[in-house]
């Protein structure tokens, strides 16, 4: 629950059972938890193709510097 009613008040609400609302949220925290325990931390990686491109954008921009500065010289 997010705190904008308590259980007894959500069961009454929806006419249903006090028991009822205990049990989905249980579920639902339990849930929850289980999705958080699974989760990866960190960004995902990049894809092969992601890699190359920046791989290569590095490259490109180094020697852009060396022409530059063999160009100055």
């Amino acid at each position: 629950m997010t705190g904008q009613a308590t259980q007894r008040e959500a069961a009454d609400r929806y006419g249903v059972d006090h028991s009822t609302v205990v049990h989905a949220c249980k579920v639902a925290r339990q849930g929850a938890l289980d999705a958080l325990a699974a989760a990866v931390p960190g960004r995902p990686g990049l894809g092969l193709e992601q890699a190359a491109l920046e791989a290569a954008q590095v490259e490109i921009e180094r020697l852009r510097a060396t022409v530059t500065e063999q160009a100055v010289a």
